[in-house]
């Protein structure tokens, strides 16, 4: 039997120049259990534990050997976010004065104060709210948007949402505006000011580099390495761990850059990055998308929960916005004959291709696609105090960093090369 074993193991190496002993289950579980430990409290952005986490993950990367990214002098890609807070407000719409539970702002600005009438919108008895209210502030413009009673419901969710505090990336700068919960659908005369407490929350995403051959040609392997920090206490457990959400993908992140190093300089150029604030909306990848030019980036590997099992079965995952490039078919193709697969996201009506780091990237053209095995349709763990190391499948997780450092080879050695995402279909 051990020589069987011998044999297919020297047939993988020589076919996908790959050994699977290069990546180790004892150091993947040595990773992602201490990302996931209670001690890292659940790593919530602006926390001590998110911080606890980053310190583990940029020693991680000095003990592989990675470079900085260009510019920087640390693993730590530090920036900024500014959160603005309602103190004060008013608004006088027909000379009616509002009751506060009927309006709210949306600014990045620290105070407003309108005296006349803006550009009017109304959303409508019939309307789609949700539809709506995005058209609205993609035309970026200021605006007094009024609501009809009808929405009500949907309009409390949003008020308790945008008017308890908000997260902008820039200070004094872009338009506003202000929704009221309102019978009129017509503005004759209004009155508003607004005045926010700001805070300055500092943030830093962890990314090393693997110069490769071709110096401008960037292949990308990213996770984010916040979580939700503490909630309602079950059990007496009110930690939420986030091991599959997903201290699973940072951990990928790491073992790969574990694995790339030891084979020496790479075709294109390696970039990993453990992204902060994605459950609050994303931030650290908004942030790194902007520092590199993303025509140079020729693909990126989002992994994103890989701790379990998929519906496909063991040592197979799904890939998000399969048909939006053939970064999946290239993908597929190098992982046949192995024990691996790679599918089609089955979770459409989920709409992951948006609900991760990938999406500011593929909003660029990128090939940017999230690699996944959690069955999130059934996944009873997700966003719980239960999402713990001992609920992971450390086999199945293993060979899925496997098979991905298979999928990458042909993209990492610069023999393929996935088509780019059209901009224009990309919401």
């Amino acid at each position: 039997m051990k020589s069987v074993i011998t044999l297919i193991l020297s047939v993988m190496v020589s076919h996908y120049g790959f050994s699977q002993s290069s990546i180790k289950q004892t150091e993947v579980e040595r990773i992602v259990k201490t990302l996931s430990a209670d001690d890292m409290m659940g790593r919530r952005t602006f926390t001590p534990g998110i911080e606890k986490a980053s310190v583990f993950l940029q020693a991680e990367f000095n003990r592989i050997g990675l470079k900085p990214l260009a510019g920087l002098n640390s693993f730590e890609q530090k920036f900024s976010m500014y959160s603005l807070k309602p103190e004060q407000s008013t608004v006088v719409l027909n000379n009616a004065e509002i009751g506060k539970d009927k309006y709210f702002f949306m600014t990045g600005h620290e105070s407003v104060a309108w005296s006349s009438p803006k550009q009017v919108f109304y959303i409508g008895e019939n309307a789609n709210y949700r539809k709506a209210f995005g058209e609205i502030l993609s035309k970026k413009v200021d605006a007094v948007v009024l609501v009809n009673p009808k929405h009500q419901k949907t309009f409390a969710n949003y008020h308790r949402r945008f008017n308890s505090s908000s997260m902008k990336e820039s200070l004094g700068k872009g338009e506003s505006q202000l929704f009221i919960l309102a019978d009129s659908v017509q503005v004759n005369d209004l009155k508003a000011a607004l005045t926010n407490k700001v805070e300055t929350l500092p943030l830093a995403n962890v990314a090393g580099v693997i110069p490769g051959k071709r110096a401008n040609e960037y292949v990308v392997f990213s996770g984010h390495y916040d979580h939700l920090g503490y909630q309602k206490a079950v059990e007496g457990d009110s930690i939420a761990n986030g091991a599959d959400d997903d201290a699973s993908g940072t951990t990928a992140v790491v073992t790969l850059a574990d694995y790339y190093k030891k084979l020496g300089k790479p075709e294109r150029t390696l970039i990993f990055v453990c992204f902060t604030a994605e459950e609050i909306g994303g931030y650290g990848s908004q942030y790194f998308s902007k520092q590199l030019n993303p025509d140079e980036i020729v693909a990126m590997f989002n992994i994103e929960m890989i701790g379990k099992a998929s519906k496909f079965g063991a040592n197979s995952a799904f890939i998000t916005g399969f048909e939006r490039s053939d970064f999946g078919t290239i993908l597929q193709e190098a992982v046949k004959g192995s024990p691996y697969s790679f599918h089609p996201d089955p979770y459409t009506e989920q709409n992951l291709f948006y609900r991760s780091d990938n999406a500011t990237l593929a909003r660029l053209g990128v090939p940017a696609h999230s690699i996944s095995s959690d069955q999130i349709d059934i996944d009873k763990l997700y966003h719980s105090v239960d999402d713990e190391f001992e609920s992971l499948d450390m086999k199945h997780m293993t060979n899925m960093i496997r098979a991905i450092a298979v999928g990458a080879k042909s993209m990492v050695d610069g023999k393929a090369t996935p088509k780019r995402v059209n901009k224009a279909e990309v919401d």
